[in-house]
């Protein structure tokens, strides 16, 4: 659970929820072919499961901030050095406009190149 202290009280975000906005922020930009487990525990979970809607995402919190790690695939022909850094952007504006929280470090890591 992700908490923020705010003078009218405490936000709690559940990882759930917070890997979910994580994942669809990195998945609605451009060159983002899909997303890579980050280990194999996430390998596993998303195999049991049947669900890889939380796949590729670590999120870690502390007195900084919140930083975050994408597994991703790129689409074949996109720059990836922009494309990245388009990522990071991207994720980072979205978190920080849909929770207030800060974000600290986004940390993309391109995993696989997909071909259409």
């Amino acid at each position: 659970m992700i908490t923020s202290l705010h003078p009218l009280g405490r936000i709690s975000l559940t990882n759930r929820y917070f890997t979910d906005l994580v994942s669809r922020a990195a998945q609605s930009s451009f060159g983002v072919a899909g997303m890579s487990p980050v280990d194999t525990a996430d390998s596993l979970r998303a195999m049991v499961l049947n669900n890889t809607d939380h796949q590729g995402v670590r999120v870690t919190a502390d007195e900084t901030g919140v930083t975050i790690e994408l597994h991703i695939k790129v689409a074949y022909g996109v720059n990836v050095r922009t494309s990245v850094e388009s990522i990071a952007h991207h994720v980072r504006s979205e978190i920080e406009r849909a929770t207030g929280l800060r974000v600290a470090r986004v940390n993309v890591c391109v995993d696989d190149v997909i071909s259409d």
